[in-house]
């Protein structure tokens, strides 16, 4: 039963008005938690962040629309590889998916592949339940690029499912392929990362040869592509100032952070794609302030 309203009533309007004003205070109340306190939480209030159901619910419908979706998109070329179930499978390791909520995402993804699979529909609900918060559609469409890449390159046949998620997403096509493009500086970015790593812990002489073919690889990318990539990572170009460099990168965490995803609405398992996105983007903003001197 809710009574918040009520409190809240009472003690505002026996402050201002003494007796009579908690009274009238009390029926204030009561009328809100009557007509609007349900409402509230269906239109996505601060109610729904403290219902188990409703977090729940929110889950199921993420995770249902995200695998379909990647279904639909690995059936696009007329058959769904054993690569393409791969990366499906690890998609729900990666998210650490179990028990009954790995089945459905199964399922999903199996109602994906069919060729009558309602896509529009499916992602028309999936936007309404998520109030239309651009950042939570972004980071889904994110982790459909990522699992579109991961088994090879995408195929004019998928990209055509992702550019037709994209836009029912309200994304134009300009905007998917800048995620495509900004997902495969990531990816660059990241493996450049791991290669320095590897190259400052290499040890032993039968080792060395290696040690210097990735030596000689990293060197390569680092003074080709590392800090355009970076400045890609940040959606910007070498040429802005500094001042909307720091912009940029306040704007892409902001977007990205996983705390605030949370508060939005995004599961709990699709908050390590989340963090992965946000490091990359730690990562070239230090690189960018290094290279410039800030």
């Amino acid at each position: 039963m809710n009574f918040y309203g009520k409190i809240v009533g009472a003690i505002i309007g026996l402050a201002i008005f003494r007796w009579p004003g908690m009274l009238l205070g009390l029926i204030v109340g009561h009328l809100f938690d009557v007509y609007y306190a349900k409402d509230f939480a269906k239109q996505g209030g601060f109610a729904k962040f403290f219902t188990n159901t409703v977090s729940i619910q929110r889950q199921a419908i993420f995770f249902h629309a995200l695998f379909s979706a990647l279904g639909h998109i690995c059936k696009a070329d007329g058959k769904v590889t054993e690569d393409e179930i791969a990366v499906a499978s690890k998609l729900m390791d990666n998210m650490r998916l179990r028990g009954d909520t790995r089945s459905e995402a199964q399922q999903a993804f199996r109602d994906g592949k069919a060729k009558n699979f309602p896509l529009e529909q499916m992602l028309n609900d999936f936007k309404r339940h998520s109030h239309g918060r651009r950042d939570i559609l972004q980071v889904f469409l994110e982790i459909l690029i990522s699992a579109a890449c991961a088994d090879s390159r995408i195929t004019p046949p998928e990209l055509g499912v992702l550019e037709k998620v994209a836009l029912t997403l309200g994304f134009s096509t300009k905007d998917l392929h800048f995620l495509i493009s900004t997902y495969e500086a990531e990816q660059r970015f990241r493996s450049h990362s791991a290669h320095s790593k590897n190259a400052q812990g290499e040890n032993g002489r039968s080792e060395h040869k290696r040690g210097e073919q990735r030596q000689q690889a990293y060197q390569q990318y680092s003074s080709s592509h590392s800090l355009q990539d970076a400045y890609h990572i940040l959606g910007i170009n070498a040429q802005d100032d500094n001042k909307t460099i720091k912009r940029a990168y306040k704007k892409q965490m902001s977007l990205h952070h996983p705390d605030k995803l949370s508060a939005k609405g995004l599961p709990e398992q699709a908050l390590e794609m989340a963090k992965v996105k946000a490091q990359d983007i730690q990562a070239a903003y230090e690189l960018i302030k290094q290279k410039r001197g800030l």
